[in-house]
This record gives C-alpha cells, sequence and structure tokens, in this order.
C-alpha cells in the first residue's frame, strides 16, 4: 500500500471494540504488527485475536484520557488509527461531559503522542452525525455549515478540526472517516442491538423511540474496514474526509419488524411517536459515497442487506 506503512507497527484506539477488532485482524492479514490501545469499557478481547499466540499483536490496556502512559505505545509506529470514543451517542446526552472527555480530550491526547513518536498518519473514525440535520440528500462531504446536534456529534468535529490542525502545523497525514450505522455480528449498541435486547427482557412488546419513518444507512463491518484500508492507501492529499455509507436506507419500522419476525412475530410493536428518537437523534440520514467509490471502493451489500444478515446473525448469537 504506497499511502499506508505496514513496515512499521500500527496503532489502533478502541481496537478491542466491534469495528476494532475487524481492523486489527484486517491489518494482520496484510502483515502488520498492530498495538491494540483499549481500556476495555465496552470493547472486549473476544473481538482481538489471542495475543498469547499472535506474537505481532500486542494489547496495552490504557485509557486515552490519561496523556503521559499513551506515549511509549506510539514509538516506532507507521500509522494510529483513532477509533476509541463513546459508542452510545443517547448516553452522552445524559452525561455531558462524557464525549468531550472520551472523545474531543483523548484525540488530543493521541495526537500529541502521535505527533511526539513521529507517527506520519492518522485514520479517524468520525460520523455522519457531524453534519447535523442536512438540507441535502445524499450528503456530500463539502456540505456545511455543520451544526451536529448531539454532544457525540459536536465532538466528532472537533476532533476533526484537531487532525486538521495537527496536519496543518506538523505535517501529520490525516484521513477522515464519516460513518453511516456500521452493524456486523459483534455490535453492542445501535437500533438493531437495542431491539433484540428489549425483546430479551419482554418478548410480548417492543417500544420503538420515534414514530418509526426515520430512515438511514447502515454499513457492514467489513465493508467499513475495507473502505478504511484503501481510503489510507490511496487517499491524495494532507487532510481527506470520505463518507462511508450505502446508496440506500433502511427505516426504523422496517428494521423492528424484521427483529420481531426474527424472534418469532409475536410481539406488538408500539411507536412513542415523534420525528426523533431522542434528542439529539438525526431522524433522516444518506450519505453521497461517490468520493470514496471513486477511489474504487464499493459496498459488498447494501443497507437493506446489510440489516438483515446482522439481524439473522444476532438471532442465532447465544443470549
Amino acid at each position: 500500500m504506497p499511502g499506508l506503512d505496514l513496515a512499521r507497527p500500527a496503532v489502533v484506539t478502541g481496537g478491542a471494540g466491534a469495528i476494532g477488532g475487524f481492523l486489527v485482524r484486517a491489518l494482520l492479514a496484510r502483515g502488520a504488527s498492530v498495538r491494540v490501545i483499549d481500556n476495555l469499557s465496552s470493547g472486549s478481547v473476544a473481538h482481538l485475536p489471542d495475543v498469547a499466540t499472535e506474537p505481532r499483536l500486542t494489547l496495552h490496556t490504557l485509557d486515552i484520557r490519561q496523556a503521559e502512559p499513551l506515549r511509549r505505545v506510539f514509538e516506532g509506529a507507521g500509522s494510529l488509527w483513532h477509533l476509541a470514543a463513546n459508542p452510545d451517542i443517547r448516553r452522552g446526552t445524559v452525561e455531558p461531559t462524557l464525549d468531550l472527555e472520551h472523545g474531543t480530550v483523548g484525540t488530543s491526547n493521541v495526537l500529541e503522542a502521535a505527533r511526539l513518536g513521529d507517527v506520519p498518519q492518522v485514520l479517524f473514525s468520525s460520523s455522519s452525525v457531524v453534519y447535523g440535520y442536512p438540507a441535502r440528500f445524499p450528503t456530500p462531504e463539502d456540505y456545511g455549515p455543520l451544526l451536529p446536534q448531539s454532544l457525540y456529534g459536536a465532538s466528532k468535529l472537533a476532533s476533526e478540526g484537531l487532525i486538521s490542525a495537527y496536519a496543518s502545523c506538523y505535517g501529520l497525514r490525516g484521513v477522515l472517516f464519516r460513518f453511516a450505522n456500521i452493524i456486523g455480528p459483534t455490535m453492542t449498541h445501535g437500533v438493531i442491538f437495542d431491539f433484540f435486547d428489549k425483546l430479551r427482557r419482554d418478548p410480548t412488546q417492543l417500544e420503538v423511540l420515534g414514530d418509526g419513518a426515520q430512515a438511514k444507512s447502515y454499513l457492514r463491518t467489513e465493508d467499513c474496514v475495507d473502505a478504511m484500508l484503501l481510503a489510507a492507501a490511496r487517499a491524495p492529499g494532507l487532510v481527506e474526509a470520505y463518507n462511508l455509507g450505502t446508496a440506500d436506507r433502511t427505516s426504523v419500522r422496517e428494521i423492528a419488524e424484521k427483529v420481531v419476525a426474527a424472534r418469532g412475530g409475536h410481539a406488538r410493536i408500539r411507536y412513542t411517536g415523534g420525528r426523533q428518537g431522542w434528542a439529539g437523534d438525526i431522524p433522516q440520514q444518506l450519505l453521497d459515497i461517490a468520493r470514496i467509490s471513486g477511489l474504487g471502493w464499493s459496498p459488498r451489500w447494501s443497507s437493506r442487506e446489510a440489516v438483515d444478515r446482522t439481524i439473522g446473525e444476532l438471532a442465532k448469537a447465544p443470549g
């Protein structure tokens, strides 16, 4: 990969998460050594290969809010894949400093560690929520002004700004990935996971926040990781932003009906009403993926196919 140094170790923050685990395995498969930083608050070692039997993998159980311990992990590294963050957008509304600390402050700490370690490239998992309520669909990367509606979105946008500033001041190359809803078999949050969890606790009914008309794109984790690796290799500029999603979207109502069917079809679906599912929710999302497609990427599964595949996996999962 001409734009990605795999001869030196890759540092992956949040590497034990649902997306991070896939990314770590993909980097190892390409011959890289990987240093994972994760405090395991939401990630799990089960998402990773066995550290005892994989000599190219090391796990550092560290919190990115603490700057000093991070620095030794970055010595001699060739890239930083920054995925660590609060994974639950709604929780940030209840705990207003959560995204500031885990997102913005954490990003500042890992960027400074990368700078001190002479790491040349940072790949960042941002989010489509930086667009706020867009008036244009599909939404391109140059849409503006960017007015996020959640503290999570504000933190992601602030982190993008920090990466851009570090690129300008120190020459650190930055690639920003604005994710749609990323789903897969190891997911631990999100609408599909939440629906299964609600039905596990009460099989007779499924409460759906909002009116069910919310519609967004859902991208499989495998497709997401493939796009990240491709952009890391081919992104031409010092700082580039890429939307990662699908060309279609799926409604919450459709997902609810499919999850209920997968659980036997007996639960009654009850909608709480309203356009938003919760404060800070973006009810409609569809990303323009022309820029990442121009690098040679396309998703293997549509949004609807990704949803169906994930529901099938979670329906068979223990518990």
